[in-house]
């Protein structure tokens, strides 16, 4: 069996099982946000059961509209809060406490290698770098996750994706997925899962690791995953909340399909309007004037993201015509960015720096583009309006494409202002 199939077969009790089974299995931690949460909050109460499972095994995190930009807004998270008082959850996040939910649950030590996680949000794949299957339900989903434990799978096929070499100056794990994607599309591993794998996948950082599994989703996938290794346990063992067991693909593991790719062929991706397959390296760019830069969200909002960007805009200016806009992930990562010095070097850029929140990224508050607008960002997605306006436009980077962009007022690689 692949990673996938082994974790799922293990909390389903079955020795074994095969893609496209229809099982039930336990889960290690639900997840929800002030967006799908209060869905599921109300589908809890009509199940009439008088508590969660296990009030340590859920996690509740008002990170999408919060701090809450209108009444609404402010509604939803009081739903979410007076749930978790009601029922004494352990992990709820208040704003001051909280992050981006993707960046946040796994610096907390609630995701572990081998275990099953869902989240009410399509990015809960973000998890899988850390070897463990995790993917995204409805709400309704959530809601029964929250009473029983458990819920049902379709056990996915396994795609196979090989990165080999070494990777070449500028590209992270955030080009890895573009360039991935760019080739087979955003529904070329419809419902599979996609384990990464390669001399390439060894040497990437975890930061890297779960920019690359957060976009998995963005290939259509029910979950990226990446094997435990020593960067893995590393990172986990400090964070640990519980005790996990790392699960490893059998060595006859039946694949799918398997993809194979040299770093030398990667460099740096920028996906244009409106999808994130519509791929191209950064040489191949052209003269694209933008308006404003986000740097942040729950792909690229981590510490190494905003070391990189830092690293570019030390001692330059954002192009006068540029609104840059930068989102560390959690307060963690805020209070160890201000400590590094990081946030003087945005400040002095005249880049602004906001609270962790999604923000922008769903077009929800914190820079929303005007019609006619276009912006480069670190987030996932570029569909029709993402961001703002549907006639805004969206190109998708990682953080040194950005930081070098903002300062030279269109698509640039760093090699360019540097």
């Amino acid at each position: 069996m692949t990673i996938a199939e082994k974790i799922l077969a293990r909390h389903a009790g079955k020795e074994h099982v095969r893609p496209n089974d229809l099982i039930n299995a336990r889960v290690d931690l639900v997840l929800g946000n002030d967006v799908t949460a209060p869905v599921a909050i109300k589908e809890f109460e009509r199940i009439g059961v008088e508590t969660v499972f296990d009030r340590d095994r859920i996690a509740l995190v008002p990170d999408h509209f919060t701090p809450n930009k209108d009444i609404q807004s402010a509604t939803q998270a009081r739903i979410m809060r007076e749930f978790a008082r009601k029922h004494n959850i352990t992990y709820y996040f208040e704003v001051g406490r909280m992050g981006i939910e993707h960046a946040l649950l796994p610096e907390e030590g609630l995701v572990l290698p081998g275990e099953v996680i869902i989240g009410a949000d399509s990015h809960t794949c973000t998890y899988g770098a850390l070897g463990a299957f995790a993917t995204g339900v409805g709400s309704t989903d959530m809601a029964a996750a929250m009473a029983l434990g458990e819920t049902w799978f379709k056990v996915p096929a396994t795609i196979k994706v090989e990165f080999k070499g070494r990777l070449r100056p500028w590209v992270s794990g955030k080009d890895l997925i573009l360039y991935l994607i760019g080739k087979i599309g955003v529904d070329g591993a419809l419902y599979r899962s996609l384990e990464f794998t390669g001399e390439i996948i060894a040497d990437l950082s975890m930061d890297s690791r779960l920019s690359m599994c957060n976009m998995a989703i963005e290939a259509g996938a029910k979950c990226g995953i990446i094997a435990p290794d020593e960067v893995t346990f590393e990172y986990v063992k400090k964070r640990a909340k519980r005790e996990y067991e790392p699960v490893y693909a059998d060595e006859d593991a039946e694949y799918e399909k398997v993809y194979t790719f040299n770093g030398s062929d990667i460099e740096p991706q920028v996906a244009f309007p409106h999808l994130p397959e519509n791929t191209r390296g950064i040489s191949e760019v052209g003269d694209i004037k933008i308006d404003q830069v986000v740097i942040g969200s729950c792909t690229n909002g981590r510490l190494e993201d905003l070391r990189t960007a830092a690293s570019i805009l030390k001692g330059k200016k954002v192009h006068r015509d540029v609104r840059l806009i930068i989102i560390p992930g959690t307060q963690e990562i805020t209070r160890q960015a201000l400590r590094e010095g990081l946030l003087d070097i945005f400040l002095e850029a005249d880049a602004v720096v906001s609270t962790p929140t999604c923000g922008p990224c769903l077009g929800g508050h914190m820079g929303i583009l005007a019609e006619g607008e276009r912006a480069l960002s670190t987030t996932n997605r570029n569909f029709v309006g993402r961001m703002g306006h549907p006639r805004s436009e969206v190109y998708l980077s990682n953080p040194a494409v950005a930081a070098a962009s903002a300062v030279a007022g269109k698509i640039s690689s760093p090699e360019e202002v540097l």
